[in-house]
């Protein structure tokens, strides 16, 4: 991984530091679109000494380095995903858990003569299925499940790194 991040942090105009190598590999580990506050309280575990201003500008060199892409939810503050295939979100919002979903294969916009799509962010916003099987079982009067199994299967297997190169 060290290789890879100096070369796009290099080509970005950025140096390579333990620090941000350090919150790279926490945007990596967990995949689940976590606030600069999460990453920070994530980072601060093995690197006690990590500030939150060095979080901030460590997931801003990611993002303009293209390793990360920062992902806003209406009001919310925002989200740092390490997916950098396109890919959409689905956001739960009974839970606020995030999660990639894949776009539909040639599921272009038509956009008006003379203007060019660099990116799209689209947002999806319902419950997922834990919480969907939750209210469910509040009506039936019965226990719901864990959102974590539906996680997993949430997961893009289109994601550039998933080469193993992490």
């Amino acid at each position: 991984m060290s290789a890879r991040l100096n070369e796009r942090l290099a080509t970005s105009g950025f140096r390579f530091t333990p620090q941000r190598e350090h919150v790279y590999a926490v945007l990596l580990q967990k995949r689940d679109h976590p606030t600069a506050e999460e990453v920070f309280i994530r980072a601060k575990r093995t690197m006690p000494d990590i500030s939150m201003a060095t979080v901030y500008n460590c997931l801003d060199a990611l993002v303009k380095s293209g390793l990360a892409r920062q992902v806003t939810l209406e009001r919310g503050a925002a989200r740092f995903c390490p997916n950098m295939a396109e890919h959409s979100h689905f956001y739960c919002d009974q839970c606020q858990s995030v999660f990639d979903i894949e776009l539909p294969p040639e599921s272009g916009w038509a956009l008006p003569a003379g203007f060019k799509a660099e990116r799209m962010d689209v947002t999806v916003h319902g419950r997922c299925p834990a919480c969907d099987k939750a209210a469910r079982a509040r009506r039936r009067g019965a226990t719901p499940a864990s959102n974590e199994q539906y996680r997993a299967k949430a997961a893009t297997p289109t994601d550039e790194h998933s080469d193993g190169d992490h």
